[in-house]
């Protein structure tokens, strides 16, 4: 990769990562989805088959504008509003590629348990719209917030 094309386009990534992270932020799904391409590759690093989607939903893979809209409102629904927050310490850009790392901090709506994830968020823009967003994150943390008493 020729250091002049890095340099050209981090600071249009940097801009547009800034302006994805307000937006989710202010907590509108369908503003947040018209960030990304209609179609794009959204993976999260999550033991699917160890732990049961019913109780995270908006834990699986999306490939759609609309799935994001729907990912975010199934956060939103499953957690307390009031008691929602991220830590961004860290934006990484080259090129087209950034990367997201920082804490999560959430209560789950289903057990009142409050946990921290840490994550690190990948993410690749094209024309200015978010074509990858995978996540790696603290699953053991947020599958614990979520499980049954018995589990």
């Amino acid at each position: 990769m020729s250091t002049a094309t890095s340099t050209a386009t981090s600071p249009n990534t940097r801009t547009a990562v800034e302006e994805l992270l307000r937006t989710i932020g202010e907590g509108d799904p369908d503003r947040v989805a018209a960030l990304y391409a209609e179609r794009g590759d959204w993976k999260l690093n999550w033991p699917e088959a160890e732990h049961g989607r019913a109780a995270t939903p908006w834990i699986r893979h999306r490939s759609t504008r609309a799935d994001v809209a729907a990912h975010y409102r199934d956060i939103a629904e499953h957690h307390v509003p009031e008691e929602v927050a991220t830590q961004v310490e860290r934006i990484l850009v080259d090129g087209n590629d950034a990367v997201v790392i920082g804490e999560i901090r959430q209560t789950a709506r289903s057990t009142g348990r409050a946990y921290r994830a840490r994550f690190a968020l990948h993410l690749t823009f094209e024309n200015g719209l978010v074509t990858r967003h995978h996540v790696y994150e603290d699953s053991l943390a947020v599958a614990q917030a979520f499980a049954a008493e018995d589990e």
